[in-house]
Formats: C-alpha cells, sequence, structure tokens
C-alpha cells in the first residue's frame, strides 16, 4: 500500500519552526497540529505549495521573503507619544494596544520601544520586513473525516499519551 501524500482534501499534521534572519526562533509548534489541505486555511507563504506531494516523515525549508509573510515595515504606522500620554498597562516593550480609526475599523499596535520618556507605537507586525526560514515537518498525511473540511484554521491535534487541545 503506498503512503499517502499531501494534496487537497487530505488531513494534514504538521510541526514547524520558524527562524529570524538572524537564526532567532520565532514561532516554534513542537505539538501537531492540522488541517485539511486546500481548505480555508493558509500557511504562511509559499508552505502550501512546498508541502504538496510530500508524505509523512519528510522535511521541508524554505527562505520567504516580507511580500510573502508579514510584509514590507510601513514607516507610516509608526508613531513616538510621550511616555505620559501612555496608559500605565502598557509601558513595556511587546506591550499590544488596540486602536481605532474614524471609520470604526480596528487594528493592533505594539510597544516596540520606550527611551527617553518617549513610546514608539508600530502598526507593524513584528516580522514585517523580515526574512523567514520555515521548517516544517509532515507528521501524518490521511482522508479528511466527515466534518472536518468544514473546520476552518489550523488547530492543535492530540499526539500520542496526550489529551486534544482545541
Amino acid at each position: 500500500m503506498s503512503q499517502e501524500t499531501v494534496k487537497p482534501g487530505k488531513y494534514v499534521s504538521i510541526s514547524y519552526t520558524i527562524r529570524d534572519e538572524d537564526d532567532n526562533v520565532v514561532e516554534q509548534h513542537d505539538l501537531p497540529i492540522g488541517f485539511v489541505y486546500g481548505s480555508d486555511t493558509e500557511l504562511i507563504g509559499g508552505m502550501d505549495q512546498a508541502i504538496l506531494g510530500k508524505a509523512p516523515g519528510d522535511e521541508v525549508e524554505v527562505d520567504l521573503p516580507p511580500q510573502e509573510t508579514f510584509g514590507e515595515h510601513d514607516p507610516n504606522l509608526t508613531f513616538v507619544e510621550e511616555l505620559e500620554n501612555v496608559p500605565p498597562q502598557f509601558r513595556h516593550v511587546g506591550a499590544e494596544v488596540q486602536m481605532q480609526n474614524e471609520a470604526g475599523d480596528t487594528k493592533t499596535f505594539y510597544i516596540s520601544r520606550i527611551e527617553d520618556d518617549k513610546v514608539t507605537i508600530d502598526g507593524n507586525h513584528p516580522l514585517a520586513g523580515k526574512m523567514l526560514k520555515v521548517h516544517v515537518k509532515i507528521l501524518e498525511v490521511r482522508n479528511a473525516q466527515p466534518g472536518e473540511e468544514q473546520t476552518s484554521g489550523i488547530h492543535s491535534t492530540q499526539a500520542p499519551g496526550s489529551m486534544t487541545i482545541n
């Protein structure tokens, strides 16, 4: 019997690591996460194409430029504010601030720097403008169970000897 390979309609379970251009791990999933290939779930950059045709045990590594991941850094989304004008709960690097424009659209901004009583607030994703290296290991490929194609997004799967986390 031939081994299943990644193709539309197949349930795929993976683990992955994303590293930045300085080889720092920026995201890592060692526990299996799964999705139905070809559903409305999209992997970062060109990873969908990179895993197509792969089988359990295969590993794929792809270098992704900013335009295929979180976009280029937009300086128009960065501004500086006086520290005293920022509520205390947001006075630390990494704090997420929800802001709303006149049209009612909400966007997440991040505190990226605090220096000389000034706070830099950035609406870019923290990985915007960075080259990323994604390493994916295919853990399982099988026929999707009824209803799995209706599940949107990537979700945790059951690892041997563990409980399911959703």
